[in-house]
C-alpha cells in the first residue's frame, strides 16, 4: 500500500487549503483513511477519519465545522478540506490507512506541510 499526500502550502490565517491522499496497492475492505497532524515539538494528533465504504466521518473536536474529509472511490483518493485555518494549526499533515474502531493505522504517507501565517 502506498499513500501520497499533496496540497500543502502557505496560507494566511482564516484561509483554506485542500489536501489530497492518493492510495494505491490494495483494496480497502473495512479500512478507512485518517488524517493526523504533527506540529514542531508536539505529539502527533488525530484530526479525523473517513470509512471507505459508507463514508462515515469522525473528527477531533477542535476541527469540527471547519475541516471536512471526503473521498472519491473511483480515484482511490481522500481529501481534507481545511477552512478557517489558525496559525497554531501549522503542522505536517499525514494520511494513514487503518481502522477507526481500534485506532490502528498500518500504512502512512510521507506528509505534507501546512503553514498558517498570522
Amino acid at each position: 500500500v502506498q499513500l501520497v499526500e499533496s496540497g500543502g502550502g502557505l496560507v494566511q490565517a482564516g484561509g483554506s487549503l485542500r489536501l489530497s491522499c492518493a492510495a494505491s496497492g490494495r483494496t480497502f475492505g473495512n479500512y478507512g483513511v485518517a488524517w493526523f497532524r504533527q506540529a514542531p515539538g508536539k505529539a502527533r494528533e488525530f484530526v479525523g477519519h473517513i470509512t471507505w465504504f459508507g463514508g462515515t466521518t469522525y473528527y477531533t473536536d477542535s476541527v469540527k465545522c471547519r475541516f471536512t474529509i471526503s473521498r472519491d472511490n473511483a480515484k482511490n483518493t481522500v481529501y481534507l478540506q481545511l477552512n478557517s485555518l489558525k496559525p497554531e494549526e501549522t503542522a505536517v499533515y499525514y494520511c494513514a490507512l487503518g481502522l477507526y474502531s481500534t485506532r490502528e493505522y498500518d500504512y502512512w504517507g510521507q506528509g505534507t506541510q501546512v503553514t498558517v501565517a498570522s
